[in-house]
Protein backbone atom coordinates (compact mmCIF):
# COMPACT_ATOMS: atom_id res chain seq x y z
CA UNK A 1 0.00 0.00 0.00
CA UNK A 2 1.26 3.46 -0.88
CA UNK A 3 1.46 6.56 1.26
CA UNK A 4 1.14 10.19 0.21
CA UNK A 5 1.54 13.31 2.35
CA UNK A 6 -1.39 15.56 1.54
CA UNK A 7 -1.41 19.33 2.04
CA UNK A 8 -4.76 21.12 2.04
CA UNK A 9 -6.39 24.26 3.42
CA UNK A 10 -7.46 24.02 7.06
CA UNK A 11 -11.07 24.67 6.13
CA UNK A 12 -11.11 21.73 3.72
CA UNK A 13 -9.49 19.49 6.30
CA UNK A 14 -12.11 20.46 8.88
CA UNK A 15 -14.90 19.81 6.39
CA UNK A 16 -13.41 16.38 5.65
CA UNK A 17 -13.18 15.64 9.39
CA UNK A 18 -16.81 16.61 9.84
CA UNK A 19 -17.93 14.43 6.93
CA UNK A 20 -15.89 11.46 8.12
CA UNK A 21 -17.31 11.80 11.60
CA UNK A 22 -20.89 11.98 10.28
CA UNK A 23 -20.14 8.94 8.13
CA UNK A 24 -18.66 7.17 11.18
CA UNK A 25 -15.44 6.40 9.31
CA UNK A 26 -11.76 7.21 9.60
CA UNK A 27 -10.18 10.11 7.75
CA UNK A 28 -8.09 7.63 5.77
CA UNK A 29 -11.17 5.69 4.68
CA UNK A 30 -12.96 8.93 3.85
CA UNK A 31 -10.11 10.08 1.59
CA UNK A 32 -9.73 6.67 -0.06
CA UNK A 33 -13.45 6.50 -0.87
CA UNK A 34 -13.52 10.12 -2.09
CA UNK A 35 -10.58 9.50 -4.41
CA UNK A 36 -12.12 6.23 -5.66
CA UNK A 37 -15.41 8.02 -6.39
CA UNK A 38 -13.63 10.76 -8.33
CA UNK A 39 -11.64 8.22 -10.35
CA UNK A 40 -14.84 6.30 -11.14
CA UNK A 41 -16.55 9.52 -12.30
CA UNK A 42 -13.63 10.50 -14.54
CA UNK A 43 -13.34 6.98 -15.97
CA UNK A 44 -17.08 6.92 -16.68
CA UNK A 45 -16.86 10.27 -18.46
CA UNK A 46 -13.96 9.01 -20.57
CA UNK A 47 -15.83 5.77 -21.36
CA UNK A 48 -18.75 7.71 -22.82
CA UNK A 49 -16.46 10.11 -24.70
CA UNK A 50 -14.71 7.12 -26.26
CA UNK A 51 -18.03 5.51 -27.20
CA UNK A 52 -19.32 8.79 -28.64
CA UNK A 53 -16.21 9.07 -30.82
CA UNK A 54 -17.18 5.75 -32.42
CA UNK A 55 -20.71 6.91 -33.18
CA UNK A 56 -21.93 7.04 -36.76
CA UNK A 57 -24.14 10.13 -36.96
CA UNK A 58 -25.48 9.27 -40.39
CA UNK A 59 -26.55 5.80 -39.24
CA UNK A 60 -28.19 7.37 -36.19
CA UNK A 61 -30.15 9.82 -38.32
CA UNK A 62 -31.27 7.03 -40.66
CA UNK A 63 -32.55 4.98 -37.75
CA UNK A 64 -34.22 8.03 -36.18
CA UNK A 65 -35.99 8.76 -39.47
CA UNK A 66 -37.70 5.35 -39.25
CA UNK A 67 -39.28 6.13 -35.89
CA UNK A 68 -43.06 6.16 -35.97
CA UNK A 69 -44.39 9.58 -35.00
CA UNK A 70 -47.59 8.25 -33.36
CA UNK A 71 -48.62 9.34 -29.89
CA UNK A 72 -46.98 7.50 -27.01
CA UNK A 73 -48.78 4.68 -25.27
CA UNK A 74 -50.85 5.87 -22.32
CA UNK A 75 -48.53 6.03 -19.31
CA UNK A 76 -45.39 6.57 -21.44
CA UNK A 77 -45.92 10.31 -21.94
CA UNK A 78 -43.16 12.74 -21.01
CA UNK A 79 -44.30 15.85 -19.18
Amino acid sequence: MSQYALRMPDSLMQAARDCAERDNTSMNQFFVVAIAEKIAALNTEQFFKDKAALADEQAYLQILAKVNESAPIVGDEIY
